[in-house]
């Protein structure tokens, strides 16, 4: 059995040529230990000119220590193997096994809710210093939210306050979903940093909180064919935005809420809003109002999840203790 908290491998390739007995793996987690190994077994008879592409569809195919080895050993049964470990991908456009995965499917990418009169408040950044505040603030508005999380941005995910938050957050109903690890623009990004950055908050939030996301928003909004790639394989979904509050980009509190002013009087069907939990005018200010403003139009404010008719995560499981793995 698979501990989701240990450190498991997500593989998405594995390409093989019976002649050459090639395996590529891309385990994130050990991006800092490129190792080479060849494995000598009983010789089989090749087959000619036949190329053999594996393809592991599922959200992210985990292997424990353990199931790596066998797998291994599954292989070396082929021949003698060449496996190389997170080899950095060259450029997609000339790589056929990249080819493979984008004709595989791409991720979708949501930038408006479905369900007629809802409004997705969703918070960018954190978890940060206010975010116990700003659940709280939700909570006594009847009004559920979503939480793009980074793993270490702003604040460290795995520090003791931040874990209490995200718990707390999740206890409460809201929505709590993937924005990366780091906060790097994914689309300037190598494949394998595209799965470093969303693997490492995908194991704190299976730590943390015991799920594993279905949501994922790509910092800045930046995103191409491999991030969605890379998305599709987790079968999760690409979230952007609709409205910014503007919080982010230099607005003044009273500008942003003369911003949630005009969308909520100019009465679109649904509207799917950008904030960050990283600004106290945010949180105390600008949050409190636009509520007041939305709710007083008769709009039900809920998750992205429900905005778009969908289920919230993939699985939800036990959450983990902390140890001393628990670092940024």
């Amino acid at each position: 059995m698979v501990d989701r908290h240990s450190r498991a491998y997500p593989i998405e390739l594995i390409s093989f040529n019976i002649n050459a007995t090639k395996a590529i793996f891309s385990p994130p987690q050990i991006l800092s230990r490129i190792c080479l190994l060849r494995i000598v077994t009983l010789p089989i008879v090749p087959l000619r000119s036949k190329n053999y592409t594996f393809l592991f569809d599922s959200p992210v195919f985990r292997v424990s220590n353990m199931m790596f080895s066998h797998l291994i050993s599954f292989l070396a049964l082929l021949g003698t193997a060449h496996i190389a470990v997170a080899a950095p991908m060259p450029d997609p456009s000339a790589e056929p096994e990249i080819e493979l995965l984008r004709r595989q499917g791409l991720a979708n990418v949501y930038s408006s809710c479905t369900v007629p009169n809802t409004v997705a408040i969703t918070f960018d950044d954190g978890p940060y210093n206010y975010n116990w505040d700003l659940v709280d603030t939700l909570n006594n508005n009847g009004v559920k939210a979503t939480f793009f999380v980074n793993g270490n941005n702003w604040r460290c995910i795995y520090d003791d306050d931040m874990v209490a938050a995200l718990r707390h957050a999740y206890d409460s109903g809201h929505l709590i979903a993937s924005h990366t690890w780091a906060h790097l623009n994914l689309a300037e990004q190598s494949w394998d940093k595209i799965h470093d950055e969303m693997w490492k908050v995908e194991l704190a939030l299976s730590r943390i909180i015991g799920v594993e996301p279905a949501w994922m928003r790509p910092p800045y909004g930046s995103y191409n064919d491999l991030v969605r790639s890379a998305s599709a394989i987790r079968n999760q979904n690409l979230v952007i935005w609709d409205f910014d509050s503007g919080d982010s980009t230099g607005a003044s509190a009273d500008e942003s809420k003369g911003n949630y002013w005009n969308i909520a009087n100019s009465r679109p069907d649904t509207i799917l809003t950008l904030n960050h939990e990283t600004y106290a005018s945010t949180v105390y200010d600008v949050i409190p109002y636009a509520i007041s403003q939305l709710q007083s139009k008769g709009y039900n404010l809920v998750t992205v999840a429900e905005c778009l008719g969908q289920p919230a995560y993939h699985s939800v499981f036990g959450r983990g203790e902390k140890d001393s793995s628990w670092v940024c």
